[in-house]
């Protein structure tokens, strides 16, 4: 399958690190004209221009704004008036017990994780329907269909996710728009890695501690390791291109198999 994306251009929120890295790189390398994304001017634009370097696509930009405010998508889309790839993958996790999780912090899981993606998708979903073509991915979890003991808030977002990017399809049909999910399983990212490490313990060392988060803690793996980024990726470029035109509405797993059931 040839994926050929020149004379896209797509925004990927989050992607100064880790998953969402990898996707704007993934585009990149199809020839999409792709935004990089993150609060961090230095680092988003460090970012954008490794990307160039890796791939050899000199339309990497890189525009610094918060997603999970109001104002910081004004500042995205006031840059970027149109697109037509859309990747809501901007997110915050971090355990905290459930009777313990303040108002603040429900509220700010639930900007970061879900508002993000809804107000770009306000924003240029209908700009999509006009074109009669667009595609819109929100990076989900198996935490969604799972939700994991010691980050209730962050299951909670993650479901919520699959419900908004549902019915956004639902509400396109017919326009040659397509929005879907993605169930992405335990990854191995900057951020994952240190939670891991705070689980496990410092002194251990990392490939053991990868071991046995996923022996203890995601048993039903069927890889029996952490999916790596760029396996995260590949589904979303194929959910970017014209090969996934019949694909809208959905909840596609890449978790490795954790989630125990035939359908999501």
């Amino acid at each position: 399958m040839q994926i050929d994306l020149k004379g896209r251009t797509a925004l990927v929120t989050g992607s100064s690190a880790g998953i969402g890295t990898a996707i704007a790189t993934a585009l990149a390398r199809a020839g999409a004209r792709v935004i990089v994304n993150g609060r961090d001017e230095t680092r988003a634009r460090e970012t954008a221009a490794h990307i160039t370097e890796l791939t050899g696509n000199h339309h990497v930009h890189a525009i610094a704004a918060d997603v999970a405010t109001a104002q910081g998508a004004d500042v995205i889309t006031a840059a970027e008036s149109e697109v037509d790839i859309l990747v809501n993958n901007a997110g915050v996790f971090a355990p905290t017990p459930v009777f313990e999780v303040s108002d603040g912090e429900w509220r700010r899981y639930f900007e970061v994780n879900v508002l993000s993606g809804i107000r770009l998708a306000r924003h240029y979903v209908p700009r999509m329907t006009a074109k009669g073509w667009g595609r819109v991915v929100f990076i989900s979890s198996d935490s969604a269909v799972l939700p994991p003991t010691e980050m209730v808030h962050y299951g909670m977002t993650k479901t919520a996710q699959l419900a908004v990017s549902r019915g956004m399809a639902q509400a396109v049909a017919g326009t040659g728009v397509t929005v879907n999910s993605v169930l992405a399983g335990p990854t191995l990212t900057p951020g994952v890695e240190q939670f891991i490490t705070s689980m496990i313990g410092e002194d251990v060392p990392f490939d053991e501690a990868e071991r046995r988060f996923i022996t203890e803690e995601r048993p039903t793996s069927l890889i029996r390791r952490l999916i790596r980024p760029e396996e995260i990726a590949n589904l979303v470029l194929y959910l970017s291109s014209d090969h996934s035109s019949a694909t809208t509405g959905g909840a596609l797993r890449v978790d490795g198999g954790v989630i125990p059931t035939l359908i999501p």
